[in-house]
């Protein structure tokens, strides 16, 4: 059996089995603030406080759906463990994305990793999908869920 065989074989076996989950990150003001300069997406429920405070039920600023989104890469960092034997990694893409609770700014979220496929794509390459649930701390439901797929090389 081939390396890339064993690697797959192994990894099928875990389908259905949470791999991970990440350290704790902080949702800042300033990571809200920037994540608006660099995407041009300044809509008040991120940028003003007080202007949320008074026109939404959120309390304050929340963080963009898609910043949640973009700190998948970092949960990953500290919470999905490696895959043996790969030479490198490639964000392949994201299915069935849902934004389920806003995430306030100061709240602390992580990501929660089932892997929930795995097959070869071409030789030396597999093609991994997770489910990731963003949790908020002290929340009563997730921020986000979405299946993420990613390209293994081995």
């Amino acid at each position: 059996m081939s390396e890339t065989n064993n690697v797959l074989a192994d990894l099928q076996a875990k389908i259905g089995e949470e791999l991970g989950v990440s350290d704790w990150a902080e949702m800042t003001q300033e990571r809200i603030s920037t994540f608006a300069d660099v995407t041009e997406d300044h809509q008040f429920i991120h940028i003003d406080a007080e202007k949320s405070k008074m026109f939404t039920p959120f309390g304050g600023t929340i963080a963009h759906g898609f910043l949640t989104l973009s700190m998948l890469s970092r949960f990953a960092e500290t919470g999905l463990p490696s895959v043996q034997g790969a030479k490198m990694g490639m964000n392949y893409g994201l299915n069935k994305v849902r934004f389920l609770s806003p995430v306030p700014s100061g709240a602390k979220i992580r990501g929660r990793f089932t892997l929930t496929s795995a097959e070869e794509k071409n030789p030396g390459q597999l093609l991994l999908c997770h489910t990731i649930t963003v949790e908020i701390d002290g929340g009563t439901k997730p921020a986000a869920v979405a299946d993420w797929l990613s390209l293994i090389f081995i």
